[in-house]
């Protein structure tokens, strides 16, 4: 692909490749009942045959990459929900379990679930973890808290879990990178999030909402966008949808080092990540559509 264009389209189509295989830690079933045995709620239910991931849960398995740190920090590092939700979520979190702890149950899960699916070894996973391994560990930390805590997470041994790992790694890499780009831009963590749903075809205080923001918080931000003239009534203005494309478009600018370092080798791991995320939403271990299918999306557009 050939032209900035064409390496920012890469860079969406990577992500979109990774984003089942990766994140289907958050519901794996074996996550949710790892959690469980820690003292968490477990699932709170199923959504389209997909078991939703209790939130505090959540704050804990994934900023424990961070250490056993305040929730002020992983709001922070998450960046996109409100802390006034993740700060008492993270302190009872920690009164239950370690971070360390919470650890070794998400890696298990992880691996547990891409091996119910996918088999133990199944043809691929061998040269993924060839190809992704020296990719995701040479990249800059400067500025990427969670791929930074990832590259200090180890490694399982066998080539399933070392894919994952490491296609986690690239996962929270764009996903720093994006958070470097709205905030460097002077949006707000509700106004990036209302502006993306608009910019998915969403309709508004929809997705957002997930985050923990209140009416009147939305409201406020909404009344901000309008005044900075990109929303309207209608969703995004000729301006705001251009101020949102190129947050998008910055954040593949930061993931370059990855089409770089890839290579030749771009479709061979794009082809097996895609065969591998295909599989995990038809088995139910990860949303068969929605928002995180965002890249893949705008990449053929």
């Amino acid at each position: 692909m050939a032209g900035a264009d064409g390496a920012f389209r890469a860079t969406r189509i990577l992500a979109g490749a990774v984003e089942a295989f990766a994140g289907q830690v958050y519901f794996a079933p074996e996550a949710h009942a790892g959690y469980e045995k820690l003292g968490f709620s477990g699932s709170p239910g199923l959504v389209g045959g997909v078991a939703m991931p209790d939130m505090n849960a959540y704050f804990c398995s994934r900023g424990a990459l961070l250490g056993q740190v305040p929730g002020e920090v992983v709001a922070s590092a998450f960046a996109v929900f409100n802390p006034a939700i993740v700060v008492p979520a993270v302190e009872h979190g920690w009164s239950l379990t370690t971070a360390a702890e919470i650890i070794a149950a998400r890696d298990e899960a992880a691996v547990g679930q891409l091996r119910r699916i996918l088999g133990t070894n199944p043809d691929g996973a061998d040269e993924l973890a060839r190809l992704l391994g020296p990719v995701s560990g040479s990249l800059p930390v400067a500025g990427r808290p969670l791929y930074a805590g990832l590259m200090n997470a180890d490694v399982p041994e066998d080539p399933l879990g070392a894919a994952w790992r490491f296609a986690d790694r690239l996962r929270e890499f764009r996903g720093d990178a994006h958070t470097a780009a709205w905030t460097s831009a002077g949006y707000s963590a509700i106004e990036i999030g209302l502006t993306t749903e608009l910019y998915w075809g969403l309709r508004s205080k929809t997705y957002v909402r997930t985050r923990g923001w209140s009416d009147a918080e939305l409201d406020a931000a909404i009344a901000d966008l309008k005044s900075r003239g990109l929303i309207d009534d209608g969703g995004l203005t000729d301006s705001g949808r251009q101020e949102r494309e190129a947050i998008e478009t910055r954040t593949d600018a930061q993931c370059a080092p990855v089409l770089q370092a890839l290579g030749a080798d771009f479709e061979k791991a794009v082809a097996v990540l895609r065969r591998f995320s295909d599989a995990v939403r038809a088995a139910h271990g990860y949303p068969a559509a929605g928002p995180h299918d965002l890249a893949a999306l705008h990449a053929k557009q």
